[in-house]
Order: C-alpha cells, then sequence, then structure tokens
C-alpha cells in the first residue's frame, strides 16, 4: 500500500482474508490478467486439486469457496489488475 500512495497511484486493494471475494470482482480481475492459472498460487497444497478441475465454473467455485487458494497480493487500478508482485506494471498506473 505504502509503494502506491508514496506514488500517488489510484489502487484498490482486495483483503482476501477478511471478505474474500466476489464472483464479479473475480471475473473482472480474470479478465484483466487473461488466466485462471495466474490467480492460482502454486505453493498452496490444494493448487493441484484446482487444476485437476476439468471445468473452468469448477475452478472459479473451488477459488471462490478457498480465498487462500489465490496468488497475492492482487491489485486493481480500475478494469486492469495485476496479481502477485508487479511494480514494472503499477509504474504504468501513475
Amino acid at each position: 500500500e505504502r509503494y502506491f500512495k508514496e506514488r500517488k497511484i489510484p489502487f484498490q486493494r482486495i483483503d482476501l482474508p477478511r471478505y474474500g471475494m466476489g464472483r464479479r470482482e473475480l471475473e473482472t480481475v480474470l479478465r484483466a490478467v487473461g488466466d485462471l492459472e495466474a490467480l492460482l498460487d502454486p505453493r498452496h497444497p490444494d493448487a493441484a486439486l484446482v487444476r485437476y478441475l476439468s471445468r473452468e465454473e469448477d475452478k472459479l467455485e473451488k477459488l471462490l469457496e478457498n480465498p487462500a487458494l489465490f496468488k497475492t497480493p492482487i491489485v486493481r487500478n480500475g478494469r486492469q489488475a495485476t496479481v502477485g508482485y508487479c511494480p514494472e506494471v503499477w509504474k504504468g498506473w501513475a
């Protein structure tokens, strides 16, 4: 958060542990990053299970049920979004 505040870059932080993520917000982030795999934390023990699911809808449901499966941080700036540490993208938001 300090990174964005110091550079006066507008952003929206998604507090996954506290509030999770709604379906619409997940769909917005997914459109911005382009790939469900980019949202999935590969270090989470259940990541392989999510990859194993055949239907995209089932994968989305699993992510919504367990926010710990998301790779973080997830940062939004309007319709743009990043997953993980992406300072090269964030600089362009200034």
